[in-house]
């Protein structure tokens, strides 16, 4: 996989792109990042990208010519465009699969109170990764792009645990638990340590259904759950609305 990042701070990827699976993708050749400085596209003699906004008010906006002109230097036809904003569709786990399975990726990062407006005609998809704000694009790349490097084969040794990590399945993972066995009188639940993987699968389905029920109820589709899945809920909203 191929990603380009247009970025006006090229330098700070340097560290992140070289630790954990970023670097462990990297290094086998599972994925290759390009990281674009959109100053080097500036016309102005002092690589400015950025001006006042038309209409007034506070704040600067990038200019759409330098990344413009970035971008039409590193796309191709393989190339699917994305600009984090915050008007852009939330992250998902499920986009994130998807995203996973393309072969080039553009990520535009813009900066100050956003970037001119026109920019968006030239790009294939917006997204957020939440109603929040942060300095710049960079941070939103650098989770999307571990977010995906975590799915590529080979980069995880068990691709079985990220497939089992919360979201992946559409629901908060299960609590997890490590030696030791008790730590400050709280103790593992019995049923982890009993060695039988039904009941241990059963438990952990369970808490999982639990903790979504409890903490993020938009993340359950009734469609798309089983029988079991569905009675299990069922019971636990009984007993949620007995003990209130």
């Amino acid at each position: 996989m191929l990603i380009d990042i247009l970025t006006i701070f090229p330098e700070f990827f340097t560290s992140p792109i070289d630790v954990g699976n970023m670097k462990i993708a990297r290094e086998k050749g599972l994925l290759d990042l390009r990281i674009t400085d959109i100053r080097k596209y500036s016309k102005d003699k002092h690589r400015k990208v950025d001006d006042y906004g038309f209409g007034g008010g506070p704040g600067m906006v990038m200019m759409v010519q330098p990344i413009y002109d970035a971008l039409k230097k590193i796309k191709d036809e393989e190339a699917h465009v994305i600009l984090f904003t915050p008007q852009g569709k939330t992250l998902t786990e499920n986009r994130v699969n998807e995203l996973k399975k393309m072969e080039h990726l553009v990520f535009i990062c813009g900066r100050y109170k956003g970037i001119d407006a026109r920019l968006k005609r030239f790009t294939d998809e917006e997204i957020s990764l939440g109603d929040y704000v942060v300095s710049g694009g960079e941070y939103a790349a650098l989770i999307v792009i571990d977010a995906i490097t975590r799915l590529i084969p080979g980069v995880i040794g068990d691709i079985d645990s990220a497939m089992e990590d919360s979201y992946s399945s559409g629901l908060l993972d299960a609590p997890r638990y490590t030696r030791p066995r008790e730590f400050m009188g709280i103790k593992v639940p019995d049923v982890l340590l009993s060695g039988n993987h039904k009941e241990i699968e059963k438990w952990r389905r369970t808490e999982s259904l639990k903790l979504t029920l409890a903490k993020k109820p938009y993340l359950l589709d009734e469609n798309s759950l089983n029988e079991k899945d569905k009675e299990i809920i069922k019971n636990l909203r009984n007993r949620d609305g007995k003990e209130e």
